[in-house]
């Protein structure tokens, strides 16, 4: 997962830095020691090299939170979460939902749910192109009502169809093959 390799990272950057930490979690870290200017600029440098970045502004990191909630959830639980991100989103995270989404979209300029739908897309768009399941059991799999109701959304979001989609990506794989 996207986040025990996060930790890993964090965790060896601050034993570089010599920095007493105790809990490393979703976007946060508690250090025990004060930490000076250099070690700050240390951490942030050699975070950054990681693609990992160091936040200040507390509105930031929840913003961070809660995209990394969202995007582990679609993209690498096992099974979509059949609770409501509505419920699901302060449960994890310990804010009211109200306020989570309006600073959501204060910050990002779209809305939680913009969102989730782009990050299922995505999902929808991996599991068509491994060809183990069909749109039937992708609909299921990520939570659909029905397959209309992801066809539907994923036109809107692609401007394809799903099956022209998959149409395309393996007549565009087919071509690469015959290079």
């Amino acid at each position: 997962m996207v986040s025990i390799r996060c930790k890993m990272i964090v965790r060896s950057e601050l034993d570089k830095l010599d920095l007493d930490y105790g809990i490393v979690e979703l976007g946060e870290v508690d250090v025990r020691d004060d930490i000076t200017i250099q070690q700050r600029e240390s951490l942030k440098i050699e975070l950054l090299k990681s693609g990992l970045e160091l936040m200040d502004d507390k509105k930031s990191i929840l913003i961070e939170k809660i995209k990394v909630v969202i995007i582990e959830l679609v993209h690498y639980s096992d099974e979509f979460p059949k609770e409501n991100f509505s419920e699901l989103l302060p449960r994890k995270l310990h804010y009211d939902y109200t306020y989570l989404a309006n600073l959501f979209s204060e910050v990002t300029g779209i809305s939680i749910s913009q969102y989730i739908i782009a990050h299922k897309i995505e999902r929808v768009k991996e599991l068509l192109l491994y060809d183990e399941l069909n749109l039937t059991q992708i609909s299921y799999l990520m939570n659909y009502s029905s397959v209309a109701h992801l066809s539907n959304q994923f036109k809107k979001v692609t401007g394809l169809t799903p099956s022209y989609f998959k149409k395309l990506k393996l007549k565009r794989n087919k071509n690469l093959d015959d290079v």
